[in-house]
């Protein structure tokens, strides 16, 4: 009855704010269903200490989880988002440092949607290496039921082409069926061929996907996402994501606020996008296409030959400490309540379907 009155109440303001009838309407609405509900609320209050505290009590007990979980939850992402490394680290680390590039896909599952997660720097301290090729997947639910495949994958580079290192943002609906590990894993090394050749046919024009100075490896910024679609390549199977979605794209009319932020983190910081154009002649023009297809052919010859040699699934292993300091109640929130809730919640591994013998956890300790 409680939730009658409130949607009775919330009916009225949707009358005048958005139907944009008179107060009087909305008025009238309220006081006729208002009043019926209210003597049916009244009635229901009569009988709490007859048993109707359970269902009040069960309610209060739900939302303390409900709550407890999504506090924990945020803390953690702020806390991945200001400890994450920078892009000149991950460039840095080569034979020089004692770090090997072991053949294979690393996919590294991450909440951030630029950056690179402080789970990876623990992976590469622990064990000094890493796969040949490396992409960090961030799959994100969006709040729509179902994601047109052309519009699930979204493909940026990290760092310039030569490091082999590549993200992907992988979005789902609250309908969707998540796909098994092999079907995603063939999907996503073909999304990835896809995004190459679609990088390397636009470094060919004027405009680049990447800003100016990341395809040399200067840059501390990454490259800007693409979406790829199911298209086969010819020519162009991906588009900007800026200022090219149709609007009925998931991405367009549903703003939340993981929504804006992840948007708001994937625009490049004090990026100043600079063209030149230079007049070549045929004979150049020729000699730069062909050294180009070279690179894009061993840049997709690359990819293949590590899907070959092997996936591994690179998670974090977390738990969650509440700082010194903190109060008794968020204390015993974190430490107690969401640790508890973790460990008796099914993994990401087996949310993800990963197979225990691809798997590699990286141990980490939140300290919110």
């Amino acid at each position: 009855m409680a939730v009658m009155l409130v949607t009775t109440c919330l009916t009225s303001l949707v009358i005048i704010l958005c139907w944009h009838k008179p107060p009087i309407v909305a008025l009238c609405f309220l006081l006729f269903f208002g009043s019926i509900e209210l003597m049916y609320f009244s009635a229901s209050m009569i009988k709490f200490l007859e048993g109707a505290w359970l269902p009040i009590l069960l309610a209060l007990f739900l939302v303390t989880v409900m709550f407890v979980w999504h506090y924990a939850t945020i803390k953690k992402y702020e806390y991945d988002l200001h400890n994450k490394v920078s892009l000149e680290w991950l460039l840095a680390l080569g034979p020089s440092l004692g770090i090997a590039r072991v053949p294979g896909v690393g996919l590294v599952f991450t909440d951030l949607t630029s950056g690179i997660p402080a789970n990876f720097s623990r992976f590469v301290t622990n064990l000094p290496a890493f796969h040949r090729v490396l992409v960090f997947v961030c799959i994100k639910s969006v709040p729509v039921p179902f994601v047109p495949p052309d519009e699930r994958y979204l493909v940026g580079r990290v760092g310039p082409p030569a490091h082999r290192s590549y993200r992907c943002i992988v979005r789902y609906g609250y309908r969707d069926v998540h796909q098994d590990v092999d079907s995603f894993e063939s999907e996503l090394i073909n999304r990835l061929a896809d995004f190459i050749l679609y990088d390397w046919h636009k470094s060919r024009g004027i405009t680049d996907t990447c800003i100016d100075g990341s395809r040399s490896g200067a840059s501390s910024s990454e490259c800007q996402l693409a979406v790829i679609g199911t298209v086969t390549f010819s020519g162009i199977t991906a588009f900007d994501i800026k200022g090219s979605i149709q609007p009925a794209s998931v991405s367009v009319g549903f703003l939340t606020t993981d929504s804006i932020s992840d948007a708001i983190e994937m625009e490049p910081v004090s990026v100043v996008e600079r063209r030149v154009r230079f007049a070549i002649d045929n004979e150049s023009e020729t000699d730069t296409r062909s050294e180009t297809d070279v690179r894009l052919q061993e840049e997709v010859q690359d990819l293949y030959a590590a899907q070959q040699a092997g996936t591994a699934f690179i998670l974090g292993h977390t738990h969650v400490r509440a700082k010194q300091g903190s109060s008794l109640l968020k204390r015993l929130a974190i430490n107690f309540g969401y640790n508890f809730l973790r460990r008796n919640c099914r993994g990401p591994d087996v949310a993800l379907k990963v197979p225990p013998a691809s798997l590699l956890e990286v141990g980490m300790v939140y300290v919110v």
